[in-house]
C-alpha cells in the first residue's frame, strides 16, 4: 500500500490508485459550476504568483532485507521465517490546473512495482507503505488520484500557500470551507501529520502511516472515490467530514459505486494551538464503515457447527465496523517534534480496507538536521503497539486466517514494532530534492503471536521530488 502525499501540504505521501473506469467523473463536472466567495485573491506581495497550472514529480526505491528468525509453526498467512528480501519502487507525476478562481483540478498518474515479504502477509504492521496489496515484480501504470477541489473564502485575513504536489500557490482566506470530491485517498485528507505520515520521506511501516486501527475505506492500492467537506476557522482549529467507497469484496481492488447502502463515513476535529510559543494539535477522529463482511463469532459458531477451521467468507453480510481515535502532536524545540496516536475499532468483524489491527498506539519523536549541520536531513524513532479484540484473537487461535494474518495457533501477545531511521537530504537544480535514508525495524511478536519471533527488517530508501 504506497504512501501518501498529504494533498495539500509540501510534505511526500502518496499511496493508491483506483479504479480505471472514469464512470464516476460525471458527477464531479458540476462543481467546477459552483459559485461562492472567490478563496483565491490577488496577493499583497508582489513577488508571489498566483498558479493557474504546475507539475511535479516524485521517485521512490525501497530495498529491505529479513534475516530469518525463529518460528516453531507456521500458517497460510504467516511471515516466513526465511531469510527474504523486498523492494518498491514507485514513480509519480502531480499535475494541477486552475478551472477558476476558487476551483482547482488535480490529476496524478502513477508507476508502481515491487517484491513484498512473505506476499505481504505474516503482521499487523507491514513494513514498508510503499508496497500495495497488488504489488508486483512487473511496473503498472494507473491513475492514482483524479479530484476537485472547490474553495469558499469566508474573511478573516489571507494566507498564502506555496506551489507543491497537489497543490497550486494559491491565497486562501483564512477562514473557508473545502470541498474536495473524486478519485483519491483517504488519508490525504484525514489523520494528516508533520511527522509520521509519509512512507517516502518518513516512516515506513504501515502503523505509523496513521491510526493502526482506523479501517479507512480504500481499495487495495489505497484510494477511493468520495467526497469531504473542510471548514478552517483562522489557525486555531478545523473540522471536516467525508464519505468514500469501499471495495466490493475484503481488501479488493473494485469500489463498490452502491454509497448510500455500502460506504466509509469519517469525520474529524483538529484543534491547533501553542504551547510555550511552540506549535502543535490535537485531532479527534471517528469512523464508520458500512459493507458485507465477515463476522468473527460467526466464523467460530460456523467452523464448531461444520467442523472445520473458521472463515469469514460463509457468514459474511451487511455490518457495520465503527472507530475512533486521538493524536497528538508538538512541537518541542526548533527542529524537534513529538507525536502519539491512540486508536481503537470494534474488532467484531474482518478487515476490510486497511490493516488487520484492532487496538493502536504509537509515538515518537523526529529531529531536522540544521541542529548538527545539516539542515536538509532528518532523524526519526518511533514505537507502535497494535492489537487485537477478544473475537479476533479467538479467531486466530482457533486456526482461522485473516487477510493478512494467520499461523494456525496463537498464543497472544500484543505486536510491538520499534523503528528508526536516518534520512540525508540533498538539493537539486531547479528546486528539486533527494533523500538517501537508512532505518532499522525491530518487531517483537510479529502477527500477535509470541511463538514467533523477533524479528529485524533493515531498510535502504531513495527518494527523488521535482
Amino acid at each position: 500500500m504506497s504512501s501518501h502525499l498529504p494533498t495539500f501540504s509540501p510534505r511526500a505521501a502518496a499511496r493508491r490508485a483506483a479504479p480505471r473506469s472514469l464512470r464516476p467523473l460525471h458527477w464531479l463536472l458540476p462543481l467546477t459550476l459552483l459559485a461562492g466567495a472567490p478563496a483565491v485573491r490577488a496577493a499583497d506581495d508582489p513577488d508571489f504568483t498566483v498558479e493557474n497550472w504546475n507539475l511535479h514529480g516524485q521517485a521512490t526505491y525501497v530495498w529491505q532485507r529479513k534475516p530469518a528468525f525463529d518460528a516453531p509453526y507456521s500458517g497460510p498467512t504467516s511471515l516466513s521465517p526465511l531469510q527474504e528480501r523486498s523492494y518498491s519502487f514507485t514513480s509519480t507525476a502531480f499535475i494541477g490546473l486552475r478551472l477558476g478562481r476558487a476551483t482547482e483540478l488535480y490529476f496524478n498518474p502513477e508507476l508502481v512495482q515491487g517484491l513484498p515479504l512473505s506476499r505481504l502477509q505474516g503482521l499487523g504492521g507491514l513494513t514498508n507503505g510503499e508496497l500495495q496489496k497488488t504489488a508486483g515484480t512487473s511496473p503498472i501504470v494507473y491513475r492514482a488520484r483524479l479530484f476537485v477541489r472547490h474553495t469558499w473564502g469566508l474573511g478573516g485575513g489571507t494566507e498564502q500557500v506555496a506551489s507543491d504536489a497537489n497543490q497550486l500557490a494559491s491565497v486562501y482566506d483564512k477562514r473557508r470551507i473545502t470541498l474536495t470530491a473524486g478519485n483519491l485517498a483517504v488519508s490525504d485528507l484525514f489523520d494528516d501529520s508533520k511527522h509520521a505520515h509519509d512512507a517516502r520521506t518518513q516512516f515506513l511501516n504501515w502503523s505509523f502511516l496513521t491510526h493502526g486501527a482506523y479501517d479507512y475505506a480504500a481499495d487495495s492500492r489505497g484510494y477511493s472515490w468520495g467526497a469531504a467537506l473542510d471548514y478552517r476557522h483562522d489557525d486555531t482549529w478545523s473540522v471536516r467530514a467525508g464519505r468514500f467507497m469501499l471495495p466490493i469484496e475484503s481488501n479488493g481492488l473494485k469500489l463498490d459505486h452502491a454509497l448510500f447502502r455500502h460506504y466509509g463515513d469519517q469525520i474529524e476535529l483538529e484543534r491547533r494551538h501553542t504551547l510555550a510559543g511552540r506549535e502543535g494539535s490535537v485531532k479527534l477522529l471517528a469512523f464508520r464503515n458500512v459493507a458485507v463482511m465477515g463476522g468473527f463469532r460467526d466464523a467460530l459458531a460456523y467452523g464448531a457447527q461444520n467442523g472445520t477451521v473458521p472463515d469469514v467468507a460463509p457468514i459474511r453480510e451487511r455490518r457495520s465496523k465503527v472507530g475512533a481515535g486521538v493524536h497528538l502532536e508538538q512541537d518541542i524545540a526548533d527542529d524537534i517534534g513529538v507525536f502519539t496516536r491512540l486508536a481503537a475499532n470494534d474488532g467484531k468483524s474482518e478487515t476490510y480496507a486497511f490493516a488487520e489491527i484492532d487496538r493502536s498506539a504509537s509515538a515518537g519523536a523526529t529531529f531536522g538536521g540544521a541542529r548538527w549541520g545539516r539542515p536538509m536531513d532528518a532523524l526519526g524513532m518511533g514505537v507502535a503497539l497494535n492489537g487485537l479484540s477478544q473475537a479476533h484473537r479467538d479467531f486466530l487461535a482457533a486456526g482461522g486466517s485473516g487477510f493478512f494474518v494467520g499461523d494456525g495457533r496463537l498464543r497472544y501477545r500484543t505486536e510491538t514494532i520499534l523503528e528508526s531511521y536516518y534520512r540525508f537530504g540533498f538539493g537539486l537544480p531547479r528546486g528539486g530534492e533527494a533523500g538517501l535514508s537508512f532505518g532499522i525495524q525491530y518487531i517483537r511478536n510479529p502477527g500477535y503471536n509470541a511463538d514467533r519471533g523477533p524479528v529485524k527488517i533493515g531498510t535502504v530508501r531513495l527518494h527523488v521530488e521535482l
